[in-house]
Order: structure tokens, then sequence, then C-alpha cells
């Protein structure tokens, strides 16, 4: 292996990529507009879902024949979904996320519920349980109390899923398409013809496309914190290095699916095929509680979900490195299953 050759790649790879003024901006510009549309349509606070814990449930996914122990007006209530919780901690801690709106505690009058203040659907669902009660000492039904500590904007959750789902398109069409169209138009027949090994391709391939993601990654990061000063609770150099294995596990998807193919219609379907499963089941926009638990066994099928579960623990819990090492192991396993596949399947012309 000749690491000059792998860098002559890497600096055409980058050249190609700066010089396309329109991919380019638009890699900038669109993960920003959403920030800025949602930071604006909903003032950065909340969401329009309607979910409601209760405890102690221990399946999180509630049943309709299953009776629960909360006022019977409030739970025949419609748009509203009942997500089962095992204990109260828990259910502060989905509270304060943001991925529930109310917690009450099942069992009999009077039923102590919890609110996040920050969050309009938490006043709304007051509002609804205390209307249940027709009775006259109806305030002897219940025990109201809020949320205590810092409250997590909505925008600090959602951003970065936004940032994840830029990277997961950057990285799968900026690999996987780039090559195929590269073997269908003749460049990398011509490329076999010189010392260029198939190892010293694809590595600096991925070493562009992860230098690119992370550039991406720090301009889009300080352009939105100017705006809406994120506040991260965490490391930022955790945060970087969960990032960059997102990032490298990210692109060992594109490179399977760049190590064959000349139809670039058809790598297009595929790239489409598991890109939006994963956008849509990796909690970039909504969380998956409460979800049937084969969604999320298909959810942690992706890399981009161990990606956002790790950044948000560390973003908003202030999680460390050892608390994120499952979603870490996640990571670098998947990585080292892609880049073996992309490695034994890679041909230059088929």
């Amino acid at each position: 292996m000749r690491f000059k050759r792998m860098w002559a790649i890497f600096m055409a790879r980058n050249l190609e990529y700066f010089r396309d003024r329109a991919a380019f901006g638009w890699n900038f510009l669109f993960p920003f507009l959403i920030v800025a549309g949602f930071g604006i349509v909903f003032g950065g606070k909340s969401f329009s879902e309607y979910k409601v814990g209760v405890f102690p449930v221990k399946n999180s996914r509630i049943g309709a024949h299953q009776m629960l122990q909360i006022p019977d007006g409030f739970r025949s209530a419609q748009y509203v979904d009942f997500v089962g919780v095992p204990s109260l901690d828990a259910g502060l801690v989905l509270l304060k996320h943001h991925e529930i709106e109310m917690l009450i505690q099942q069992g009999a009058a009077p039923y102590a519920y919890w609110i996040n203040k920050s969050s309009p659907q938490s006043y709304i669902l007051e509002k609804i349980l205390l209307s249940s009660i027709t009775s006259p000492d109806s305030d002897h039904f219940f025990h109201r109390q809020v949320v205590h500590g810092r409250e997590i904007r909505y925008i600090d959750w959602l951003f970065p899923g936004i940032l994840g789902m830029n990277m997961m398109f950057s990285a799968l069409w900026g690999v996987g398409y780039v090559v195929v169209r590269y073997r269908k138009n003749g460049v990398l027949k011509r490329l076999k013809a010189t010392p260029l090994t198939a190892f010293e391709y694809m590595g600096a391939q991925m070493l562009s496309r992860i230098f690119l993601l992370m550039f991406t990654l720090v301009i889009v990061w300080a352009g939105c914190d100017m705006l809406f000063s994120f506040h991260v609770e965490g490391s930022y150099l955790s945060l970087a290095i969960v990032f960059f294995l997102g990032c490298f596990s990210l692109t060992s998807v594109g490179l399977v699916l760049a190590s064959r193919g000349v139809s670039e219609e058809f790598t297009s379907g595929v790239l489409n095929f598991i890109s939006w499963p994963m956008m849509f089941l990796s909690q970039v926009w909504f969380s998956l509680e409460g979800a049937p638990r084969w969604v999320r066994w298909i959810a942690d099928m992706f890399p981009l979900t161990h990606m956002l579960i790790a950044v948000r623990k560390i973003m908003n819990d202030g999680a460390g490195l050892t608390d994120v090492m499952p979603e870490m192991a996640a990571l670098l396993a998947m990585t080292a299953i892609c880049m073996a596949t992309g490695a034994v399947m890679f041909s230059w012309n088929e």
C-alpha cells in the first residue's frame, strides 16, 4: 500500500466536491434551513404529538385491551397515545426530553401527574385531564407536579437528528452513487490499469467522505449555534468522537453499495430503500417511545440510530464516553462488517 497514491485520490475527490458549487452549497444550506424552520415555527420548544406516560407499567406498548387505572374520561380521550413507563425516574427522563408530554401515576385518586412547563402540549393535556372529572370536589382527584431542573427545548433534541440525517444522505450518495457512476463511465477501468489497488482507492474514498462530513458538520453546527444557542451538557470532544464514529459507519455502508453495480438507476433505488427507512426509524424527527418492539429491532440495525442515541445522551444528559460505550461498540461492529463486505465484493468493472 502506498500512502502517496491514496493521498492523490483523496485530494482529487475533495477538489471535485468543492468545485461542484451547487452540491457544496446545498450540503450547508439544507440542514440550516430545516433547523431554522423548526426554530421559527415552533419556537424551538415543542412539537405536535400527544403522548402520555403511565407508570408503573412494565410494557411500553399499551394495548387497547389493557385497562389503565386512570380517569375514564381521560383514558378515552381522542388523539392521546398512552405509553407504559416502568418507574417514576424513567418517566421523568422521558418527560424532560419531550418524548412524552405528561406523566401520570395510575391507581386510586388522588392521581399524581407531572408536566413540562415549556411544552404547550403539556398545558393542553392538563386541561383535558382536569376536565375528565366532573365531580364538584375534583380538585381532590389530582396532585399536580412540575419537572424540575433545566428543561430541554425540542430544538436541542431535534438538532442532532438533522445533522445525522444530512450526514447519512451525504455518506450514502456521496460514496455509493458516485463510485457506481465512475464504474459506469469507465473511470474505474482506467484506474485498474494503474498501480492503484482496490484497498487504496476505497480507503481514499472513505477518508475523503469522512473529512467532508466532519467539515460540513462543524460549519453547520457553528452557524446554527449562533442563532439558537444550543446547550451542551457533555464534552464537545466526546461529541466529536461519536460523530466521527458515525461518519465512519455511515460511509462504510456507502462503500458496500459502491462495491458492485453499473446501473445508476438501480443504485438510486437501493439508496432510497436504505436511507428513507433509516431516516424515519432512527428517531431523527420523533421518538420511538411506545412503538412495537419489532420496530425498535429494525431501528437498532441502522448505524444512525446508535449515533443519535449517543449524541443526545452527551448533549442533553451530560453523558461521558463510558456511558455511550454500547452505542460506540455497535457503530464499530457495523463499520467492521460493512468494510469487510465491501472489500470482498469490490470490482473495478462489474
